[in-house]
């Protein structure tokens, strides 16, 4: 049975490249991919160079945000070379093996940002973690079929060598709307705290901070709730005491 691996394309432009992209999945048995707003409407040169992996390319998904697109997801791992506080910058070959092994809890994506600039800002600071190809300086950028390639590339070759799942099933993990549903009631009760302030422009840093281990940890969906069932009891006794003071 394939793995819940997911593959996320924001805003490709590019016919041909999701053509190969989709052949270059094919080729490592990943079948599972996303667009986001894409830009060519004309598919005709994709099915060119989607050589046997036409079924592939038409079952692509669509969706009209990333926040839509990785809801479900238990870990969301964007590509770029930017290196963000709080999030880790892994190798594409500790990506792979890290989401084969997250798999067996529930769907992982690996999101790739368009062909001209790549992830923007907010989309960076929106995945759980970040991964980039160790490429030459002189030419740094990579074609985004050429990065699915590799990256699918890293996935087979990690999906080989894993081992036999457990006989016992995994616990559930947390998805991504419900680990933000976390964040949110820990930015509450940090506010209603006065740790954070409201309007302070490090708050958000703060808070990513203070929040990573959590999410490192791969809380369970039975911790999130708990968390999430503390936290806002938490908040609202803090801001009650407030009022009452």
């Amino acid at each position: 049975m394939p793995l819940p691996i997911r593959l996320v394309l924001l805003r490709p432009r590019n016919a041909e490249n999701l053509g190969a992209a989709a052949r270059a999945m094919k080729n490592c048995g990943l079948s599972e991919w996303t667009w986001v707003h894409p830009e060519a409407e004309d598919l005709a040169p994709a099915r060119r160079l989607a050589v046997h992996a036409e079924d592939v390319l038409e079952a692509a998904g669509r969706a009209d945000s990333l926040d839509a697109a990785v809801a479900d997801c238990v870990w969301v791992v964007g590509t770029s070379s930017r290196k963000v506080e709080g999030k880790r910058r892994l190798s594409p070959r500790a990506v792979a093996e890290e989401m084969v092994q997250r798999a067996a809890q529930g769907p992982v994506a690996l999101v790739f940002g368009d062909e001209r600039s790549g992830l923007t800002n907010v989309e960076v600071e929106r995945c759980h973690d970040l991964s980039a190809v160790p490429t030459a300086p002189e030419q740094p950028s990579i074609n985004l079929a050429q990065a699915v390639l590799l990256y699918s590339y890293e996935l087979r070759m990690a999906s080989l060598a894993a081992s036999p799942p457990p006989a016992a099933p995994l616990p559930v993990a947390a998805t991504d709307t419900e680990l933000a549903q976390v964040e949110s009631a820990l930015e509450q009760a940090l506010v209603a705290g006065k740790f954070l302030v409201d309007e302070n422009p490090q708050g958000r840093t703060g808070l990513r901070d203070l929040f990573a281990p959590l999410r490192r940890s791969r809380l369970t969906r039975k911790e999130a709730r708990l968390w999430l069932a503390a936290l806002h009891t938490l908040a609202k006794r803090l801001r009650s005491g407030d009022a009452g003071g």
